[in-house]
Protein backbone atom coordinates (compact mmCIF):
# COMPACT_ATOMS: atom_id res chain seq x y z
CA UNK A 1 0.00 0.00 0.00
CA UNK A 2 1.35 3.42 -1.01
CA UNK A 3 0.99 5.82 1.94
CA UNK A 4 2.35 8.90 0.19
CA UNK A 5 1.82 10.48 -3.18
CA UNK A 6 5.00 12.26 -4.26
CA UNK A 7 4.27 15.78 -5.46
CA UNK A 8 7.80 16.70 -6.46
CA UNK A 9 11.37 15.60 -5.87
CA UNK A 10 13.81 18.07 -7.38
CA UNK A 11 17.59 18.16 -7.14
CA UNK A 12 19.28 21.45 -7.78
CA UNK A 13 22.67 22.99 -7.17
CA UNK A 14 22.01 26.26 -5.41
CA UNK A 15 23.93 29.19 -4.05
CA UNK A 16 23.70 29.66 -0.29
CA UNK A 17 24.85 32.75 1.55
CA UNK A 18 25.38 32.88 5.30
CA UNK A 19 25.42 36.32 6.84
CA UNK A 20 25.57 37.58 10.40
CA UNK A 21 25.19 41.22 11.36
CA UNK A 22 24.09 43.49 14.18
CA UNK A 23 21.90 46.52 14.42
CA UNK A 24 21.95 48.90 17.36
CA UNK A 25 19.71 46.47 19.28
CA UNK A 26 19.91 42.94 17.86
CA UNK A 27 22.23 40.35 16.34
CA UNK A 28 20.99 38.38 13.32
CA UNK A 29 22.32 35.25 11.63
CA UNK A 30 20.69 34.18 8.36
CA UNK A 31 21.14 31.57 5.68
CA UNK A 32 19.83 32.65 2.29
CA UNK A 33 19.17 29.95 -0.31
CA UNK A 34 18.97 31.21 -3.89
CA UNK A 35 17.01 28.70 -5.94
CA UNK A 36 14.96 28.36 -9.11
CA UNK A 37 12.15 26.83 -7.06
CA UNK A 38 9.41 28.93 -5.46
CA UNK A 39 9.07 31.36 -8.39
CA UNK A 40 12.59 32.67 -7.80
CA UNK A 41 11.99 33.79 -4.22
CA UNK A 42 15.02 33.18 -1.99
CA UNK A 43 14.48 31.00 1.08
CA UNK A 44 15.62 33.02 4.12
CA UNK A 45 16.35 31.03 7.27
CA UNK A 46 17.03 32.54 10.68
CA UNK A 47 19.89 30.47 12.06
CA UNK A 48 19.01 31.44 15.65
CA UNK A 49 15.36 30.33 15.64
CA UNK A 50 15.13 28.04 12.62
CA UNK A 51 12.22 30.07 11.28
CA UNK A 52 12.17 30.58 7.54
CA UNK A 53 10.30 32.40 4.80
CA UNK A 54 10.31 32.85 1.05
CA UNK A 55 10.86 36.57 0.53
CA UNK A 56 10.70 38.97 -2.39
CA UNK A 57 10.77 42.79 -2.43
CA UNK A 58 7.02 43.08 -1.75
CA UNK A 59 7.29 40.73 1.24
CA UNK A 60 10.09 42.85 2.68
CA UNK A 61 7.87 45.96 2.70
CA UNK A 62 5.47 44.29 5.15
CA UNK A 63 7.25 44.97 8.44
CA UNK A 64 4.49 43.42 10.55
CA UNK A 65 4.83 40.19 8.61
CA UNK A 66 8.62 40.17 9.04
CA UNK A 67 8.12 40.80 12.75
CA UNK A 68 5.74 37.85 13.04
CA UNK A 69 7.70 35.43 10.82
CA UNK A 70 11.06 35.96 12.50
CA UNK A 71 9.66 36.68 16.00
CA UNK A 72 11.16 40.15 16.20
CA UNK A 73 10.40 42.17 19.33
CA UNK A 74 9.56 45.59 17.83
CA UNK A 75 8.37 47.02 14.54
CA UNK A 76 11.48 49.23 14.51
CA UNK A 77 13.68 46.13 14.58
CA UNK A 78 11.61 44.66 11.74
CA UNK A 79 12.17 47.87 9.76
CA UNK A 80 15.93 47.53 10.34
CA UNK A 81 15.78 43.95 9.09
CA UNK A 82 13.78 45.03 6.04
CA UNK A 83 16.48 47.58 5.24
CA UNK A 84 19.11 44.84 5.33
CA UNK A 85 17.01 42.58 3.08
CA UNK A 86 16.51 45.43 0.56
CA UNK A 87 20.29 45.52 0.05
CA UNK A 88 20.75 41.75 0.16
CA UNK A 89 17.89 40.08 -1.69
CA UNK A 90 17.37 40.48 -5.45
CA UNK A 91 14.96 43.15 -6.60
CA UNK A 92 13.34 40.82 -9.13
CA UNK A 93 12.40 37.15 -9.44
CA UNK A 94 15.18 35.72 -11.63
CA UNK A 95 14.88 32.74 -13.92
CA UNK A 96 18.24 31.28 -12.97
CA UNK A 97 19.94 31.06 -9.59
CA UNK A 98 23.21 31.75 -11.42
CA UNK A 99 22.09 35.38 -11.72
CA UNK A 100 22.72 35.77 -7.99
CA UNK A 101 26.46 35.30 -8.42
Amino acid sequence: MNLFEKLYDEHEKVKVRFVGFTTKDVRYDFGIVYTNMFFGKPLVICMQTGRSALLDPKDIEDHESLQRIFRIDTIEQAADLAEFFKDTLPSFAPLEAAQYE
